[in-house]
């Protein structure tokens, strides 16, 4: 199984009584989702199963890619680690799942899966963090495959 997260891109600051949950994508986090969109539509699997959380700002990320996506209420902004992995199948199901979600708790998947505990790993806005296990000689254990940030896509 592959797992990649993708933290949503820059979101609006949201002003009093704004929902966090309703903050949209800024022009730069536009750019920021369509950018990374770009590189993930050459390299992703056409069967790659894709979820989102429900705010906003994510569903807004995750349509830069133009692909069938689903939300999950397990990946909201007050998602755990656990959680996402759940929802995402970790690390029994087949092929290729891409989340689109929130910080700390990517960052804590992130961490949980290479380094066995959840730790305080920072995703930048619009990045991707890219997890594979496979089966090898030295057993099943999680690997990064790629780390990569939107300042980085097309240059």
């Amino acid at each position: 199984m592959e797992l990649i997260l993708w933290r949503h891109a820059e979101a609006e600051t949201g002003g009093p009584g704004t929902p966090d949950a309703a903050r949209e994508l800024t022009e730069k986090g536009r750019r920021q989702a369509r950018k990374m969109a770009e590189w993930l539509n050459r390299i992703l699997p056409d069967d790659c199963r894709i979820l989102s959380s429900p705010a906003m700002r994510t569903v807004q990320t995750v349509e830069a890619l133009g692909r069938k996506f689903k939300t999950d209420r397990a990946l909201a902004t007050d998602a755990s680690a656990e959680g996402i992995l759940q929802a995402a199948g970790w690390p029994d199901a087949e092929g290729t799942v891409l989340v689109v979600g929130h910080q700390p708790t990517l960052g804590y998947v992130a961490s949980l899966l290479v380094a066995g505990e959840e730790q305080e790993w920072h995703l930048r806005k619009g990045s991707i963090c890219w997890i594979a296990s496979k089966a090898d000689d030295e057993g099943d254990m999680p690997y990064l495959k790629a780390v990569l940030g939107a300042d980085l896509v097309n240059r």
